[in-house]
């Protein structure tokens, strides 16, 4: 039994393949590069966090930098932007800020010169803080301080309604910055504060403003309260009216450690940006004050104070033993503070 036998032709068992079209093939390689894409895709989001919520898309806004000051290259350490934690300074979050320190003694002008910049509508100097020792107790702690008050979160009588374009505090020598001094120049350079060292030329007025000022603190003679600072002349005539007595074995060792204490802090600070003022000076000559809102930066104004001297005239009037302290000085590097008088 041959082929011959078979009821089915051979052909019929020949299967020819339709001629493969090339669009077809574009078709499928297009559809598979859309499905990969799609999946690449929704995994990036993912990674990246945005994920669609009730149709919409969550965008970040980012805030526009504040223009470059228009400032020397050595000056862009000292010019800051801060951001305060407690409120926001929207309109002037691109007003520029400088931070200062006033550097002084006790007794040496510093109240009065601080209430004049705080008589300045952009600045804005908080006092004297680090009278509190817990605030000074460390260095730590006396940078929390500072940070708060650079920072404009030091709230105060001295915070202005107008953007703030200088901001400080007013700092004894003997609260904490002689002790911690290299730490405290280290943080000055690093934040950009520029000091004001506000010293008195006559040491022996200090001395008896000191003494004044100690004694009224139990006497309290000012109907029963004590007030280093004063705003009226009988106030001012009330409390002058006590007189001192000098202990006149100690006077010149007590001179010559103010004396030496001053130059310590010089040169301690020597570094860093700052502006060395007599308070005499300010008295006598007011163009020193455009010097020093020159030195911060700030438009210059007629700055006033409140404050009225409590020891006007000769030092004579003002010490019990005037004559043994004459005797005491006569002949000495300290003769000139017996002679030396300004008015103001």
């Amino acid at each position: 039994m041959g082929d011959e036998y078979s009821l089915i032709p051979k052909d019929s068992f020949v299967f020819k393949l339709p001629k493969k079209s090339p669009l077809v093939l574009r078709m499928v390689v297009l559809l598979f590069v859309m499905v990969c894409a799609v999946y690449i895709c929704s995994i990036c989001l993912k990674q990246i966090g945005v994920v669609p919520s009730a149709g919409f898309l969550n965008v970040e806004v980012f805030e526009r930098p504040c223009p470059e000051p228009n400032i020397e290259p050595w000056d862009i350490p000292y010019v800051h932007y801060p951001k305060p934690k407690t409120y926001s300074r929207e309109e002037c979050s691109c007003n520029p800020v400088r931070n200062f320190a006033i550097l002084s003694m006790q007794r040496s002008g510093s109240g009065w010169f601080e209430t004049l910049l705080n008589n300045h509508t952009n600045i804005s100097s908080n006092g004297e803080i680090f009278s509190v020792k817990d605030r000074r107790a460390n260095v730590s702690t006396i940078f929390e301080t500072l940070d708060k008050v650079y920072n404009l979160d030091w709230l105060s009588s001295a915070s202005k309604n107008e953007c703030t374009s200088a901001v400080g505090l007013k700092w004894m020598l003997n609260q904490g910055l002689m002790k911690h001094h290299e730490e405290i120049v280290e943080y000055f350079k690093t934040r950009g504060v520029s000091a004001i060292f506000l010293f008195r030329r006559n040491l022996l007025r200090r001395m008896i403003s000191v003494l004044a000022n100690s004694y009224d603190r139990d006497a309290k003679l000012l109907n029963g309260t004590h007030k280093s600072h004063v705003h009226s002349p009988k106030e001012a005539e009330i409390l002058a009216r006590y007189k001192p007595l000098i202990n006149t074995t100690l006077l010149i060792a007590d001179l010559k450690q103010v004396q030496e204490m001053t130059s310590k802090a010089l040169s301690y600070f020597n570094t860093t940006r700052h502006i060395f003022l007599y308070y005499e000076d300010v008295v006598k000559n007011r163009t020193k004050l455009d010097d020093v809102q020159e030195f911060l930066k700030v438009p210059k104004l007629n700055l006033k104070s409140r404050q009225v001297k409590i020891h006007h005239g000769p030092l004579s009037q003002h010490v019990q033993n005037w004559e043994e302290v004459q005797t005491t000085l006569k002949g000495t590097g300290f003769e000139n503070f017996l002679l030396e008088d300004y008015r103001k």
